[in-house]
């Protein structure tokens, strides 16, 4: 028995979703339904014993008038004012030169790569080595002052409050330069040869190009970057845990060590899910924006580009 072409056109824009539903009720039970719990218990008083009491916005409430999450809000703004724009900026300059043939860049690609299959315990308690007082860094900062006559310094990077959150940004940064390089090289390597032979044509060449070809079509790759970077930045915990426990005196705190705290060490899980809820938002806000920014009607790089030339 044939089917009319209505039904039949109904039946094939209906099976893609049917393939789709068993991912869809994966995610909605792992991603979705654990976001609900979370802002139930943001309403109640819940420290893990007792069972959860209701007390509507009070949490919110105390989150409004809590100075210390001010401050550590505050300080996850630092992150994401200071590491966001590197992240974007040197993996991007990085990419660069190891896309160049030349004869073994397959070796400094892994070289610049490796942080990134480093595990945190194990890059945070190095660095925290390097970072002490009689560590590495200072080291090499005193034979260099010395090779000027100048007396050597020792700086406590991580318990010194002007300095701990910088030198936390610094490890960020470097563990996560190989990564994002790997998404710009990916974005590199799709680009047209043809575009810099006819950009050099135009008087085009060197670095020059880069501003006006690769910039351009690596557009949607910087702000893939960008976001996920401003979602790493926002989540930040193993480094701080391990290098400062958000000392000293909270100058180095994030917002999901605060959380941490909440939850896990004072047991107040109810207040703990209410700055998981500000979190979920911030990042919610920050992606929506980007998206729509990605797909808004302008026209693309690429055809400009062609255009022009």
């Amino acid at each position: 028995m044939k089917l009319s072409p209505q039904i039949s056109r109904k039946k094939g824009e209906i099976t893609p979703y049917l393939f789709l539903l068993p991912a869809l009720l994966a995610f909605g039970i792992t991603s979705f339904l654990p976001i609900v719990q979370a802002f139930y218990l943001s309403l109640t008083n819940y420290d893990f014993i007792t069972k959860p009491t209701f007390i509507g916005w009070q949490n919110y409430l105390n989150l409004w008038s809590d100075r210390l999450f001010w401050q550590v809000l505050l300080n996850t703004l630092i992150y994401l004012v200071f590491a966001v724009p590197l992240l974007i900026i040197i993996p991007l300059f990085l990419a660069i030169l190891v896309n160049q043939k030349l004869r073994g860049i397959q070796f400094f690609r892994v070289i610049f790569y490796f942080p990134v299959v480093i595990s945190v315990v194990v890059a945070g308690l190095a660095w925290k080595w390097i970072y002490a007082k009689n560590g590495l860094l200072n080291y090499f900062i005193s034979v260099a002052l010395s090779l000027f006559n100048l007396e050597s310094i020792k700086v406590n990077w991580l318990t010194d409050a002007k300095t701990a959150i910088f030198a936390i940004i610094a490890v960020t940064v470097w563990k996560g330069l190989g990564y994002y390089m790997v998404i710009y090289l990916a974005g590199l390597q799709s680009i047209s040869q043809d575009l810099y032979e006819a950009a050099a044509i135009d008087g085009s060449d060197g670095w020059l190009k880069h501003i006006d070809i690769t910039i351009p079509l690596l557009k949607p790759y910087i702000i893939l970057v960008a976001v996920m970077s401003s979602i790493s930045a926002m989540k930040v915990f193993e480094e701080v845990y391990i290098m400062s426990r958000g000392g000293p005196a909270n100058s180095t705190k994030t917002i999901v060590y605060y959380l941490y705290e909440k939850g896990f060490s004072s047991l107040e899980m109810g207040y703990a899910s209410a700055i998981g809820i500000v979190i979920f938002i911030g990042i919610f806000l920050v992606s929506v924006a980007t998206f729509k920014f990605i797909n808004s009607p302008s026209v693309s790089a690429s055809e400009a580009i062609a255009k022009s030339l």
